[in-house]
């Protein structure tokens, strides 16, 4: 029951999220829903996750972003091993839409 519950909720954080239109709009909800270093460990491997793509070596990471080895090998993980393909979909639709 526990299981199915938190199921339903992150989907109607999903769907929340999804009616976002603006970037004032993530934010003041982001801030709302997060503490400071929520966001700040979000938004870090995040930036993790495009030099990863980018093919940018640890030690370069480390040094641009402040995050940890086991951040950065981490979000590696994500993107090569076991991820769902999610950094895949946004990192794709920002270069498209940057064209």
């Amino acid at each position: 029951m526990k299981d199915r519950l938190e199921v339903k909720n992150l989907e109607m954080l999903y769907e929340a999220v999804l009616q976002l239109k603006t970037i004032e709009e993530c934010s003041c909800f982001f801030k709302d829903l997060c503490t400071v270093p929520e966001l700040k460990a979000l938004s870090q491997r995040f930036q993790v996750a495009k030099l990863l793509t980018q093919n940018h070596v640890y030690s370069d990471i480390v040094e641009e972003t402040g995050a940890s080895t086991a951040t950065i090998s981490r979000v590696n993980r994500s993107l090569n091993y076991d991820g769902c393909g999610g950094y895949k979909i946004v990192f794709d639709r920002l270069k498209d839409k940057d064209k």
